[in-house]
């Protein structure tokens, strides 16, 4: 069943997003070479609990944190741990905040230090495919969509793997609602876009086969070639004009810049 939000509700549910801009925010202004990942789960679970929210992702359906932290090639659902952050590494943060009675959701793929070009344009082009998607997100529009552009782009043109078993998803008073939405798919098909509709979008490229493995903790997911993955995720809100991103990037981009531990130029 799909929740249409009113505009009251849209407001509230943007402070939660916005919320979740600033967590990433916080852990990218840290991000180094010698960190755990661990170290940065607390950092992100300190900055939400000391703004009022709750971390949404903690303890749902059993995850033991408050952030998914996958690096390299991890696609999602990575545990923090005791893994060392070194150069040449990527390491993707997807952050959920409950505040207020919904949540926000958005992921974001960082650098460390120096990587390949070849890294450097997976995440540029997995960012850009969120922003070409997103552009499909008008009332009328059919989730098929927004899951044809972000296929077109980076399979079609950049012959990139899209992750199949992992898709986008409704948000809202729970972090999970109808419908999902695939990074892959057929224009003109699946749910029609509604105003008041809010989803999660969150393209998920492989650089090498669109295949995954799953380990055995049950959670997380790497590609079946070892091969890197990016991950880069918006909230938006379907309305009578143009999308409404209640999540930003923002203050991300600004903490990317201005770390020196971190690569942040993908041109």
């Amino acid at each position: 069943m799909i929740h249409y939000k009113s505009a009251e509700e849209i407001e509230i549910m943007r402070h939660s997003c916005l919320l979740v801009g600033d967590a990433h925010a916080t852990a990218a202004k840290l991000l180094r070479e010698g960190m755990t990942t661990l170290e940065v789960n607390q950092i992100v679970e300190e900055f939400i609990l000391d703004n009022g929210g709750i971390p949404s992702f903690k303890n749902y359906n059993g995850f033991p944190a408050a952030t998914c932290i996958s690096m390299n090639e991890a696609v999602v659902h990575g545990f923090p741990g005791k893994h060392i952050l070194k150069s040449g590494d990527i390491i993707s943060l997807d952050i959920g905040v409950y505040k207020n009675g919904f949540h926000g959701d958005s992921a974001y793929t960082y650098a460390i230090g120096e990587v390949s070009p070849e890294v450097k344009q997976l995440l540029k082009v997995t960012k850009q495919s969120l922003y070409i998607g997103l552009q499909k997100a008008r009332q009328g529009n059919r989730i098929g969509d927004i899951a044809n552009a972000i296929q077109e782009y980076t399979e079609k043109q950049h012959g990139y793997g899209v992750v199949r078993e992992l898709v986008g998803h409704g948000l809202g008073r729970s972090l999970h609602e109808d419908p999902q939405v695939p990074n892959y798919g057929k224009k003109g098909t699946g749910a029609k876009l509604k105003a008041g509709m809010v989803l999660a979008v969150e393209p998920m490229i492989n650089m090498g086969v669109k295949e995954v493995v799953h380990l055995d903790d049950g959670w997380t997911v790497l590609t079946k070639d070892r091969k890197p993955s990016a991950h880069f995720e918006h909230d938006v809100c379907i309305t009578s004009g143009d999308p409404d991103i209640l999540t930003s990037f923002q203050a991300i981009e600004a903490a990317e810049q201005a770390n020196a531990n971190l690569s942040w130029s993908y041109d």
